[in-house]
């Protein structure tokens, strides 16, 4: 039986009137891989630095139940935050070249983590730098470690930033669209060396993302977020073969078709989250919008472990 990792229910962060994020619900297992996917703007990166302690120094946090690790994570203070950082919870950030010091080497931000949180020598920590290096693909590894960021690819790059954070054995890696700037062939090995990390470490993965073509190659269970909200979550075999919120089902249908026909974009933009939304947040886009739909739905269960906030849903959930 797996190890629950992570436990999160009913997370909101709010600064002002913006309620950013609107009861988050997620849950990990150590070793498992769980996919957060939206549009750019649906408060997926925001999610992952809140599950850092990183939102805004003017946000107000409120979770109904939140632990990592058997631990409660609320009410923390900075000090347990940074310590939580590195070792317990780690971040792939989306820039890879944002997320490093430019004057400083490789080298030396791979190995400074080790020796101050894992209390290693400059000597073991340079060795372990480099044996990560090597591990993730990186050619000419003792060369490379000396070298500054400005010399290397966005691949290479990508593989950096993977190594600093993997090297301190996270037991919840987050990974914030960590392929976004790769091409294919350097993406999908991007990809396997996240599968085969976590499974090796047996760590537990958040793999943040706007592209559903990627989430079938790494995720066991994908959350789906809408306007700072999760409004499906299912294992990836359920998404793929039966979406059932008319967002994903939208989202699908925005993506590139086998037969070279033409992208099927979804209509209007998101909400404003500084204005009070009253109903669905999706239904001023849906297709398939009700009068009831001017209500604001609960997340639904269905069988099968699957969620979906939508009141087409109503009639297929648990308790129904």
């Amino acid at each position: 039986m797996s190890e629950s990792l992570l436990e999160l229910k009913g997370l909101s962060l709010q600064i002002g009137a913006t309620r950013l994020l609107d009861q988050v619900s997620l849950s990990l297992d150590a070793g498992e891989c769980c996919a957060l996917v939206g549009e750019s703007g649906s408060g997926k990166s925001l999610t992952g630095l809140s599950l850092c302690g990183l939102w805004p120094a003017s946000a107000v946090p409120e979770a109904k139940h939140w632990q990592f690790g058997g631990r409660s994570m609320q009410g923390l203070s900075d000090r347990q935050w940074r310590e939580q950082r590195g070792t317990g919870i780690g971040m792939i950030f989306q820039n890879p070249m944002s997320a490093l010091n430019p004057i400083k080497t490789i080298g030396e931000q791979i190995s400074e983590g080790l020796r101050l949180r894992l209390g290693y020598s400059r000597r073991q920590a340079r060795m372990e730098s480099i044996a990560w290096l090597e591990r993730l693909a990186v050619p000419d590894a003792a060369q490379r470690y000396r070298q500054y960021p400005h010399e290397f690819s966005g691949g290479m790059l990508q593989r950096v930033v993977i190594a600093a954070a993997v090297a301190l054995r996270p037991r919840l890696l987050i990974a914030d669209e960590p392929t976004t700037a790769l091409d294919v062939s350097v993406q999908a090995e991007t990809l396997l060396c996240l599968d085969e990390l976590r499974r090796d470490l047996g760590m537990g993965l958040l793999f943040i993302t706007h592209d559903l073509s990627v989430v079938a190659q790494i995720a066991d269970r994908v959350a789906v977020m809408y306007a700072g909200q999760i409004v499906e979550s299912a294992s990836v075999t359920q998404i793929y073969q039966a979406p059932r919120h008319p967002y994903t089902q939208c989202l699908y249908r925005a993506l590139p078709a086998t037969d070279g026909s033409g992208l099927v974009p979804i209509e209007g933009t998101a909400p404003d989250l500084s204005r009070a939304i009253q109903g669905c947040r999706f239904e001023a886009r849906c297709p398939q919008a009700l009068a009831k739909c001017r209500q604001a739905p609960p997340m639904f269960e269905l069988s099968g472990e699957r969620y979906s906030r939508c009141w087409l849903s109503e009639e297929d959930c648990v308790d129904a």
